[in-house]
């Protein structure tokens, strides 16, 4: 079967739009257009109209929801999706309240769901446009003829009755709701979700349904305004299980001033997803953990022959296998920083805390970093206050993780020749660290991405690095219950700092807590 359906999709990954491309083939979707760059697709939306919009969020030139923005203006009336990983819901689900996305679907997406949402899509869309267009009609209308007012009210019955059936075959809980929190209607979902019949539902009140003590439902209802309240829980009456919900909430408002307003709540169970979570980040654990061993046994075997205890190499010989130990240590250092990034987003990893001077973990990182820096003819200088006046309390060998970290990127983006200034100070109680680069420095708009996981780069740069480093030493420094932050200005390069609040200790040396 053939759907006529105008869809365009947008996103950098080839590999991405190729499977895209096949499964719409394949499901029978004949007018799909694919582009791997926003700026192309914008330029075709401007003399071409599409009923759905697809875009990825992370792309080069403008992200997802600048796209969206942008193609709102063009076709108000279009379905728009954002594809996103977990990392970025938190934009995905500001976006939904301030462009109008339709949905937003995680990452990887399951194939038939992802059809059925382009489905009603499609059908919101033409809903929409149709619904516009007869109202247009009833207002040319409606003082001249009776016969055409009938026939056009009979059309937004059967739009309603349309409308209706969507709602009540929705996998979806949805819920009208009185200004005071009284359940009006539910849909046939909800008796699914809650355990209830729907005669039971309706003298229910919101406060009675959902069992999270987070939700000020009085604050919710006064902003009138379209909300997403995530991390809630419902109790289904039937079986007594927790179910996790995500709530979107909008504000109907009133005929006229003598009447309150309304609010329909779609309530989507989120079970599937927190397992998928669950489920990726121990299977994550779990691989990076066992991938250490065959590293260090790599590792280990290549000292052996590079030791010379097997024979003499040829220099050949020799440049060879010491590019493959290169390989598998900059592979097994990859694996330990995934594994503690999934162990502190778990909460199994807490610092070890220990007084210890600090001058000397600055001394020994800038040691590890000369090599590299040396190789650019860089130089370092250090500024160093008061830091003999005290030891500091702290975990030195996740500290030294950042540090070298700090000291790595400022290596990386400053030009041959160029010089990077190491800060730390002591005062008072406070440990206050920081490194600047003269690189290029970073877009002021770009600078609350880079301590996101998996962060490359900014919108106009791309990096060939994971995008684990900052994130990880974000996680690090707020596990010790400080602060890391980033002052850059373009072309003028970037300063690192991270503060330690009440770290200082002149007297404990033994283990603190752990």
């Amino acid at each position: 079967m053939q759907f006529s359906h105008k869809i365009l999709v947008v996103d950098d990954d080839n590999l991405v739009t190729s499977s895209l491309k096949s499964l719409l083939a394949l499901e029978g979707f004949s007018d799909v257009v694919f582009f791997n760059e926003p700026l192309l697709a914008l330029d075709y939306l401007k003399n071409n109209k599409r009923d759905v919009i697809i875009s990825d969020f992370m792309m080069p030139q403008m992200n997802g929801i600048e796209f969206l923005s942008e193609a709102k203006k063009l076709y108000p009336n279009a379905s728009m999706i954002l594809l996103t990983g977990y990392a970025d819901k938190e934009n995905a689900i500001k976006a939904i309240n301030e462009v109008g996305l339709y949905k937003y679907i995680e990452k990887p997406w399951d194939n038939d769901e992802l059809i059925i949402n382009i489905k009603n899509a499609y059908e919101r869309s033409q809903l929409i446009s149709s619904l516009q267009e007869k109202n247009l009609e009833l207002e040319r209308y409606t003082n001249h003829l009776e016969d055409i007012v009938r026939a056009k009210s009979a059309d937004i019955i059967d739009m309603n009755e349309r409308l209706n059936a969507v709602i009540n075959n929705c996998a979806d809980g949805i819920l009208l709701i009185s200004n005071s929190g009284d359940v009006i209607h539910a849909n046939p979902a909800s008796e699914s979700l809650f355990g209830l019949d729907l005669g039971i539902i309706h003298t229910k009140s919101v406060f009675d349904l959902f069992i999270s003590n987070e939700i000020d439902w009085q604050s919710v209802f006064s902003k009138k305004e379209e909300l997403l309240l995530r991390d809630i829980e419902i109790i289904n009456a039937v079986n007594g299980n927790k179910i996790p919900v995500e709530i979107s909430c909008a504000f109907i408002p009133p005929k006229d001033e003598t009447q309150d307003g309304k609010y329909v709540l779609v309530i989507r169970n989120v079970s599937y997803q927190k397992e998928m979570e669950r489920l990726r980040d121990d299977f994550i654990a779990t691989l990076t953990h066992d991938l250490r061993t065959p590293a260090l046994a790599a590792i280990q075997t290549l000292e052996y022959f590079l030791n010379g205890k097997l024979g003499q190499l040829t220099d050949k010989q020799n440049m060879l296998l010491e590019t493959m130990k290169k390989s598998n240590e900059d592979m097994l250092g990859l694996v330990n920083t995934l594994l503690e990034v999934y162990k502190y987003e778990a909460g199994r990893l807490k610092p070890v805390i220990t007084a210890f001077p600090f001058e000397p973990l600055i001394n020994e990182c800038i040691s590890q970093i000369e090599p590299i820096s040396s190789k650019k003819n860089q130089k370092i200088e250090k500024t160093l206050i008061n830091l003999d006046s005290a030891d500091i309390c702290a975990d030195r060998n996740e500290l030294r993780r950042v540090i070298v970290n700090l000291l790595g990127n400022a290596v990386k983006y400053t030009q041959e020749g160029g010089l990077i200034e190491v800060k730390a100070q002591i005062d008072g109680d406070d440990v206050r660290f920081s490194v600047k680069d003269n690189g290029e420095g970073i877009y002021k708009k770009d600078i609350p991405k880079l301590f996101k996981r998996f962060s490359q780069g900014t919108q106009e740069k791309r990096s060939i690095s994971t995008g684990l480093g900052l994130y990880l030493s974000k996680q690090i420094i707020d596990a010790h219950g400080g602060k890391i932050w980033l002052e850059s200005d373009k072309g003028k390069g970037s300063e690192f700092f991270f503060l330690l609040i009440n770290a200082v200790n002149a007297k404990k040396e033994e283990t603190l807590w752990t």
